[in-house]
């Protein structure tokens, strides 16, 4: 419920002209996200894990051989929705971005600092509801960056697109300052 797929059908939205994406859906047992990413003509794979509350890499490895890595620019992965397991486990992808909703209420990130210590970039999603919902989102980036400081925060509205262009921009810098630190690596 925080958004995570409401995310990524609008990153899907603005970005599959430019890119050939694929995604890959975890859930216990529905096909409910990967049917609404589907609608936007991506090749999708839905892994069901059952009991099980995360995506790891071998179930990762088993999705990827289903799709058409040599006409794929861009895969999403969307774990299964909780935010503890996945912090757990690694899937081997280049980033790694949390979604928190303003209406997991003003603790969710002091209660699950782990998933933020491994995160790339955060989004705060559901922003229009703050007011409504007595939240702070001030408070929340403070306890976000008292957990990890270097964790660039995004505030988003899935509904309206408010902020996605915004999630664009922090992804392809994350991403670009992760290969500008390899290539300076290498050069040295």
């Amino acid at each position: 419920g925080s958004g995570k797929t409401s995310l990524i059908a609008r990153l899907v939205e603005r970005l599959k002209d430019r890119y050939r994406i694929a995604y890959i859906a975890g859930d216990l047992t529905t096909t409910i996200d990967a049917d609404i990413i589907a609608g936007y003509s991506v090749p999708v794979v839905q892994i069901n894990t059952g009991k099980e509350c995360h995506l790891d890499a071998n179930l990762v490895a088993k999705a990827l051989g289903r799709l058409d890595l040599a006409n794929t620019d861009l895969i999403f992965i969307e774990n299964v929705g909780n935010l503890i397991c996945p912090a757990e486990f690694p899937l081997g992808s280049h980033q790694r971005l949390v979604v928190v909703s303003i209406t997991e209420g003003p603790y969710v990130v002091v209660k699950h600092p782990y998933i933020f210590m491994e995160a790339d970039l955060a989004v705060i999603n559901k922003v229009d509801l703050a007011k409504a919902m007595g939240i702070d989102v001030d408070k929340l980036e403070r306890d976000i960056r008292t957990v990890n400081p270097s964790l660039r925060t995004v505030r988003t509205c899935c509904r309206t697109g408010e902020g996605v262009e915004e999630v664009i921009r922090a992804v392809s810098y994350t991403h670009l300052r992760a290969h500008e630190t390899e290539a300076d690596l290498v050069c040295r």
